[in-house]
């Protein structure tokens, strides 16, 4: 496979899982969780609009846990994709185990394996996004306005 191919498949594999991301946060009580400020607002530029908190913020893990427990009803955790973002994963992930909210990893994983290591910071990937699309020959707007818009294939 050609090196422009692959990358149409990272991008099309990439916007597939964020659209369920999109999707999962529009319940509500729904949101996302991440380690800081500029991973929100790498989400907030890729159409995130439902509340998102972070992870780093001079707290240990059982209080943003608690925060969560008390604000959130389901999560999608997406911390970073380096060692210290998936330890911070599956200790929230089992911090929030209670039974009483739906907590989502798979996203995480499925943006992840998409990113094929090109991005290992959730802050990296609206620039990752629009230059893929560039790449393309579109604007990211056009998906981060319409996620349903069709997606370029082979």
């Amino acid at each position: 496979m050609g090196q422009g191919r692959e990358r149409r498949v990272a991008f099309t594999d990439f916007w597939q899982a964020w659209r369920e991301l999109l999707r999962s946060v529009e319940r509500p009580g729904a949101g996302v969780l991440v380690e800081g400020v500029r991973d929100r607002r790498s989400l907030r530029e890729l159409g995130v609009g439902a509340p998102v908190l972070l992870v780093h913020r001079g707290r240990d893990l059982a209080e943003v846990a608690r925060e969560v427990a008390g604000t959130l009803g389901g999560v999608v955790i997406l911390t970073d994709w380096d060692p210290s973002g998936s330890f911070l994963a599956g200790r929230l992930r089992d911090l929030l185990a209670d039974g009483r909210r739906e907590i989502d990893l798979d996203l995480r994983r499925r943006i992840g394996r998409a990113l094929r290591g090109e991005v290992i910071h959730v802050e990296g990937l609206a620039g990752w996004a629009r230059r893929r699309a560039a790449a393309e020959g579109y604007a990211l707007e056009e998906w981060v306005d319409d996620p349903e818009r069709p997606l370029p294939t082979g």
